[in-house]
């Protein structure tokens, strides 16, 4: 699945902008400010139905403007396809190859992508559920079962939590329709727990993987996963026996929306314990093997989004990155970066990469 063309109707900056894509690895070079970072977004906004820097649609539409729209053609074999987006009045419509999506589940999947962006250091550094955010977010593009279940998930956690606070609130108990959404919890949760187990079985070999190569080192990375529900078995009773303290807290205090993921590296964490090299390979390994994972399960090589890399990385990762992203194991890759010259340098050290520079100007109206 390749993008062929990207067009965009009061998306952030951009209030009539459209680009072709010839190349299976396009730079888009710039100033600071000018909007690179907001053509990624788009292109990861029509395969997620939502930004990956700014959840709140109301934001991303131009500054004085009604409405945003994303339209994108994709080139899958000899057919095209075209994918659209509207967000107008707080309703936001997503088209598949002419056709109305039912919902963005049904959607999430159809275009595999990855994204790496400067901020992703944060599922190392961050808190729990930035690395939560990780896990599901690639479970959820090979496994729509799990994205139903994540949903259904969250739809129940919210209900019971707004319950608590009510409860508590009004000095009473109603122990029947907290067993509802308990019964409901359980359920989904139960759900998460074995999905996420089961994936880092599979994923944790990739990850693996990648860390020696961009590390060249021989200590031995490990995926730790840090859950309440070790017997899954108990969870119904886990729930009953901490109900005064959901109640005095006015939030439910276990399940999988607890859960946590940690980074072993020689025995100790990453996250508490790693240099910032060694944190950066993580997340970048982490990136790479979520590639290859989605890429395993549907036989499709995602899109790869690189926002801004070259800033943060060193040279032999750098190099290290793009031997890989320029092989046959790698599709469509976008990435951007201030310096034209850096990337035609860093190119000439890879002449088989097909790459196409794009100079990106500001718009010719007012950035928000």
């Amino acid at each position: 699945m390749y993008l062929k063309r990207l067009k965009l109707v009061n998306f952030k900056n951009y209030v009539d902008f459209d680009i072709a894509f010839e190349s299976n690895v396009n730079c888009l070079v710039g100033n600071n400010g000018v909007g690179k970072t907001n053509l990624l977004d788009a292109i990861y906004y029509l395969s997620f139905c939502k930004s990956y820097f700014n959840p709140l649609d109301s934001q991303n539409i131009h500054s004085g403007e009604q409405l945003f729209a994303i339209h994108g053609t994709y080139q899958s074999g000899d057919a095209q396809i075209q994918a659209s987006c509207l967000f107008q009045n707080g309703q936001k419509k997503m088209r598949w190859d002419g056709k109305m999506c039912r919902s963005f589940a049904e959607h999430i999947g159809r275009v595999p992508l990855v994204m790496v962006s400067p901020n992703d250091q944060q599922m190392i550094i961050g808190g729990s559920d930035q690395r939560r955010k990780f896990v599901d977010g690639v479970i959820s593009q090979v496994d729509r079962d799990y994205l139903m279940h994540l949903l259904s998930y969250q739809k129940a956690l919210s209900q019971r939590n707004r319950l608590l606070k009510q409860l508590y609130e009004e000095r009473r108990t109603d122990d029947a329709l907290l067993a509802v959404w308990d019964d409901q919890l359980v359920q989904h949760g139960t759900a998460l727990y074995g999905g996420r187990r089961a994936f880092l079985d599979a994923f944790t070999p990739l990850f693996e993987k990648y860390y020696r190569f961009l590390s060249r080192q021989t200590e031995q990375p490990k995926l730790r996963y840090v859950s309440q529900l070790e017997l899954p078995e108990d969870y119904a009773s886990m729930m009953r026996d901490n109900l005064r303290r959901d109640t005095a807290a006015q939030y439910t205090t276990v399940g999988p929306h607890k859960d946590d993921f940690d980074v072993l590296v020689g025995g100790f964490s990453v996250r508490r314990f790693g240099s910032q090299g060694q944190q950066k390979s993580v997340t970048l390994s982490l990136k790479l093997a979520q590639f290859d994972y989605i890429f395993r399960h549907f036989g499709i090589k995602p899109v790869l989004l690189l926002d801004d890399i070259f800033d943060k990385l060193d040279m032999q990762r750098i190099s290290q990155l793009l031997e890989m992203v320029g092989g046959d194991a790698f599709g469509q890759v976008f990435l951007t970066d201030t310096q034209p010259g850096r990337i035609e340098q860093i190119f000439r050290q890879y002449p088989h990469i097909d790459y196409t520079l794009a100079h990106i100007a500001s718009p010719p109206s007012d950035t928000k």
